[in-house]
C-alpha cells in the first residue's frame, strides 16, 4: 500500500483509508462482527487510516467502540480520526442542524472518544461541522490545548470554507480538511488552492457517492426506512436515471481494463493530487479488499479524458437536501 502525507505536521496515512459511518448509521441496520471483520481485513491489506465520529454513535459511542475493538490488536500501526461538533441532546431527526463546538463540549467529547476507542490519544481530531455560534479561533485554541496535553496529535476540519480554514490555521495548524469528493461531487475543488497554499491535506468522504458509484444503486424507497439514500437528491426520479446511465458507462470503461467501477472511481480520486486520500466505507470484507486494491491502479490520460466525457461536472442532483455553507 502506498502512503501519503497530509499537511505539514507529519501526518502520514495509507493512500486509501476506511470510513466507518455506515457501520452504525445512515445505511440501515448493520452487523457489528461483519464491520469488525471489514476493518481488520482492510488493515491486513495495508490500510492504516480509520475514520469515525461521535455523531455516528448518536451519543452512545457505539461507532467508536466498534472501531476501537476492531483495531485493538494493532492500534499502534494505525491512524485513528474522530470528530466533535454536534449537540447530541436533541432528537435524532434534528441532529444535522444542532451544533455545539463550545470549548467545554470539545473537551468532553474528546475524553469520551478516548474512552470509547480505548486509546490514550486521538491521532486526528476534526471539527465535524463549522459552528457559526463559536469563533473558529476558540475551536482551534481548544484543540491546540488538547494537542499540547498529548490527547490529540493533529487538527482537522470538515466542510469548512476558506475563511474558516485560514482563521483556524493561524491559531493551530490544520493538517487536513475532510469534505465530500467523488466523480459525482466536484465543488470542493475550488478550495484546493487554499489547501495547497497553507500545506493542508484533503480527505475525501463518500468517494463512491454513498454507494451509487458501485453499480448497485436502487431507486429511493427501496432501501431500509432508516437509509439516508431514500431522501438523497441523487436517488430521486429524474436524477436517478441520469446517474444510473453515467455509472453504466463508467462500468463499461472499467470493465475494459479488468477493474470494477468502484476501483475506477477511487483511482480517479488518487490522480487529483498527492495530498488527497479517499476513505470509502463498507460493511463487507470483500468490498474492503476491492476498494483497497484501487491504490494499485494507474489511469492513463485517455482514461481520464473518457471519465471527464462521461461526467464533466459531476453527478446529477445535490449531495444533500440541505447543503452545508462554506465560509
Amino acid at each position: 500500500m502506498q502512503h501519503r502525507t497530509l499537511g505539514s505536521q507529519g501526518l502520514t496515512v495509507s493512500a486509501i483509508g476506511y470510513g466507518s459511518m455506515g457501520l452504525t448509521m445512515a445505511y440501515g441496520p448493520g452487523d457489528e462482527q461483519e464491520g469488525i471483520a471489514a476493518i481488520r481485513h482492510a488493515h491486513d491489506l495495508g490500510v492504516t487510516f480509520f475514520d469515525t465520529a461521535e455523531l455516528y454513535g448518536f451519543g452512545t459511542g457505539s461507532n467508536e467502540i466498534l472501531v476501537g475493538k476492531a483495531v485493538k490488536d494493532f492500534r499502534d500501526e494505525v491512524v485513528l480520526a474522530t470528530k466533535f461538533g454536534f449537540d447530541l441532546s436533541v432528537p435524532r431527526e434534528q441532529l444535522g442542524r444542532a451544533l455545539n463546538s463550545r470549548p467545554d463540549n470539545i473537551r468532553k467529547v474528546t475524553d469520551n472518544s478516548l474512552r470509547y476507542l480505548g486509546v490514550d490519544h486521538i491521532d486526528v481530531l476534526y471539527q465535524h461541522r463549522v459552528d457559526p455560534d463559536v469563533p473558529i479561533e476558540d475551536v482551534a485554541g481548544t484543540v491546540k490545548e488538547l494537542i499540547d496535553a498529548g490527547k490529540v496529535k493533529y487538527f482537522g476540519l470538515s466542510e469548512a470554507g476558506p475563511q474558516t480554514i485560514r482563521k483556524a490555521h493561524a491559531v493551530q495548524p490544520v493538517s487536513v480538511l475532510q469534505t465530500e469528493y467523488s466523480l459525482f461531487e466536484r465543488d470542493v475543488e475550488q478550495l484546493f488552492p487554499v489547501l495547497d497554499e497553507l500545506g493542508i491535506g484533503f480527505v475525501a468522504y463518500s468517494p463512491l457517492g454513498r454507494g451509487f458509484i458501485t453499480g448497485t444503486a436502487k431507486p429511493a424507497g427501496e432501501y431500509d426506512a432508516t437509509d439516508m439514500r431514500n431522501i438523497d437528491p441523487r436517488w430521486q426520479p429524474g436524477n436517478f436515471e441520469k446517474n444510473v446511465d453515467a455509472v453504466n458507462r463508467l462500468s463499461d470503461l472499467a470493465a475494459a481494463q479488468g477493474i470494477t467501477v468502484s476501483q475506477l472511481a477511487l483511482a480517479w480520486l488518487l490522480t487529483r493530487g498527492e495530498h488527497i486520500v479517499p476513505i470509502p466505507g463498507t460493511r463487507s470484507p470483500r468490498r474492503a479488499e476491492e476498494n483497497t486494491r484501487a491504490a494499485d491502479i494507474t489511469l492513463s490520460e485517455a482514461d481520464l479524458a473518457a471519465i471527464d466525457e462521461i461526467l464533466p461536472r459531476g453527478g446529477f442532483g445535490a449531495r444533500y437536501a440541505q447543503m452545508p455553507t462554506w465560509i
